[in-house]
């Protein structure tokens, strides 16, 4: 058969539209194919790009978690002179408050040892507890937990410098009630407090620790210089 130039561009001519119909269509579901992934990872990067949410009232729950710790050291005292038959009281000395333990230490040195050492041993036992319960991966401590952890920290390093040779001073009490000297009794229990700073400063729960975020929730460190 004789096919002729004008017979054949006739049976081209649909040919070249579906090809070109199904090349729009291959081209089309490329692009596609491209864009959807790519939506997909920018939302994903999005999402874990988060702006960190503020916390309100920082310093105030950084306080309060603070005076917990204390609070708790001085329940220590009070339930463990009960424990030995005390009979706790509260009063000043020096124009500071005071809890007595109602307890002869001449007479019951192991009573009063008990007693003075209540108030360092649950604050360390909880700071303990604080620093060894598990946590979820990546979770920051909030304020109020890092008010405790301060609190702990910071009773121990009183009673270990400058609180250690006052009248009511627990170290001193407890050297008075047994065969440990000041500088043992500072050296146990300030030894366990370095521990602990040690582990709080390696531990990214407990990162930038006395930073106080913004009203956006992000932490500021630089310098600024404003004009006089």
């Amino acid at each position: 058969m004789r096919v002729t130039p004008l017979a054949l561009a006739d049976y081209l001519s649909p040919m070249r539209i579906r090809c070109s119909l199904a090349s729009t269509l291959v081209l089309a579901l490329v692009i596609l194919s491209r864009d959807v992934p790519a939506q997909a990872v920018s939302a994903d990067s999005t999402l874990r790009t988060a702006a960190p949410v503020p916390q309100r009232h920082y310093k105030l729950r950084f306080a309060l978690g603070f005076i917990s710790s204390i609070l708790a050291h001085e329940s220590g005292h009070i339930i463990a002179s009960y424990a030995v038959g005390g009979h706790p009281s509260f009063g000043f000395n020096k124009w500071r408050p005071t809890i007595y333990s109602g307890i002869d230490a001449s007479l019951e040195p192991h009573k009063q040892f008990i007693f003075s050492s209540a108030g360092l041993t649950v604050q360390t036992l909880l700071d303990e507890t604080l620093l060894d319960v598990p946590h979820a991966n990546g979770s920051i401590g909030g304020p109020f937990e890092r008010g405790l952890l301060a609190g702990g920290l910071g009773t121990v390093l009183f009673y270990i410098t400058l609180g250690r040779n006052g009248t009511v001073s627990d170290v001193s009490f407890m050297s008075r009630t047994s065969s440990l000297s000041k500088n043992q009794i500072s050296l146990i229990f300030g030894g366990i407090g370095l521990l602990q700073a040690v582990r709080i400063h390696v531990k990214d729960r407990y990162a930038h620790f006395f930073s106080v975020p913004d009203d956006t929730g992000h932490f500021r460190i630089g310098m600024s210089i404003a004009p006089n």
